[in-house]
């Protein structure tokens, strides 16, 4: 991030994480109170967010803990909830693999759902970027959301009961989602993947210890790698005269 283009570049990708705290603040305020209201000591409860730094896994693990849950449950869950990260590393190699280890390796951990969907979104309008301005992009849209996820969670432990009832923190979830998930629902196979999780996760509401978020996750992505492989061969045949 030396040169003045990938100053540009991150002080963009800084406008552009900004509005994401509307709703990772609320997130992080509802984790604070939630994990000391189970019964997390503050260092504990600090830790997770710092360590883990995975809000929805987070909510999952803590949930299933909270309803003592076996541990092999806990993990499970807590995995697969955050495969998705595992999905973004794999997309964001092709635009940042060449970045040097250690840069790599911080990459991945602050790594979160609103930094890759402005990044990718981001790299793929302007794929002429050259590295350096892809990371500092990258560190540009993290640099507001990743510590106020912290701030935020001490803040939920700090004040804790006094949060009124009506401010309703727990909006903050779905709307997030929401608001990363919209705007990358650009192929069909996106739209195929998402009704099916939707669908067989409130068909299996019902089974214990969230099994039914780990299947509806598990057969969505295969739905959706499908339908991938299937477009993508409609596609050779066309071409091929």
């Amino acid at each position: 991030m030396s040169g003045t283009g990938d100053k540009s570049y991150y002080w963009t990708g800084f406008r552009m994480g900004v509005p994401f705290l509307l709703v990772v603040m609320p997130f992080g305020l509802l984790f604070g109170v939630v994990a000391t209201e189970a019964g997390f000591t503050s260092v504990q409860t600090m830790a997770f967010s710092s360590v883990v730094f995975a809000g929805a896994a987070q909510f999952a693990a803590l949930q299933l803990m909270v309803d003592d849950a076996p541990i092999l449950i806990v993990i499970a869950t807590a995995l697969a909830v955050n495969l998705r990260m595992a999905m973004y590393s794999a997309s964001l190699a092709v635009w940042l693999g060449e970045a040097p280890l250690w840069k790599r390796a911080l990459i991945a951990y602050v790594n979160v759902d609103q930094s890759y969907a402005v990044s990718i979104n981001r790299y793929e309008d302007e794929p002429h970027l050259t590295l350096p301005q892809r990371i500092a992009f990258f560190f540009g849209a993290v640099t507001p959301v990743c510590p106020m996820w912290v701030v935020a969670t001490g803040l939920g432990i700090w004040i804790g009961d006094t949060i009124p009832d009506w401010m309703a923190l727990d909006f903050a979830v779905p709307i997030c989602f929401l608001a990363i998930i919209a705007p990358m629902m650009r192929t069909l196979a996106h739209m195929i993947a998402a009704v099916t999780s939707i669908l067989l996760a409130l068909l299996f509401a019902g089974l214990p210890y969230n099994f039914g978020l780990l299947i509806a996750a598990v057969v969505a992505m295969m739905v959706g790698a499908q339908i991938e492989l299937w477009m993508a061969r409609r596609t050779d045949e066309v071409a091929t005269p």
